[in-house]
């Protein structure tokens, strides 16, 4: 399975759980991980990140290559995704907003190609505010938090000797 990552993930990874001084290893996994092409994210997230101006946005710069640009099918699934959010429940604010950030591009792209999508946002009711997940469930698309990609996979960060 390839996964695809939302912006909070690698924002909550470096503010909380995962920081760069104290657990390098998931940010070694993301690499290994990035390197064999099973975790990516998407240009749009890229410039979400950048938008911090701190230590996760000279680490995500120097990984450019893992934030991939849309291709004609994400285009496709842009409308598909698009269409979807026009004509659900929602507040036209909310599909306004949906549509001009990363969120809707991350959809699309695992649309089109078939990845997961991994986000610390959870699934909500409220017809005020598009949730990732609730675009997923809603056009077949595989949605989970980083913790449970980290369990698929297997992921070990363990202290090494003294």
């Amino acid at each position: 399975m390839t996964y695809l990552l939302d912006a909070n993930v690698f924002i909550q990874a470096k503010n909380l759980q995962y920081g760069f001084d104290f657990c390098p290893a998931f940010w070694d996994w993301l690499d290994e991980r990035a390197a064999s092409l099973r975790v990516a994210s998407i240009e749009k997230v890229l410039d979400e990140i950048k938008a911090g101006g701190d230590d996760l946005t000279t680490w995500a710069s120097e990984r450019a290559a893992m934030f991939i640009a849309p291709d004609a099918s994400v285009l496709t699934s842009m409308q598909a995704v698009s269409q979807w959010a026009t004509t659900d429940r929602y507040d036209a604010a909310a599909v306004n907003t949906f549509l001009q950030v990363a969120d809707y591009y991350l959809v699309a792209h695992a649309h089109a190609h078939g990845l997961a999508v991994v986000t610390h946002e959870i699934p909500d009711n409220s017809m005020k505010r598009i949730k990732i997940p609730n675009a997923c469930i809603a056009l077949g698309i595989k949605c989970m938090t980083p913790y449970e990609m980290l369990r698929v996979e297997r992921a070990r960060f363990v202290l090494g000797g003294a």
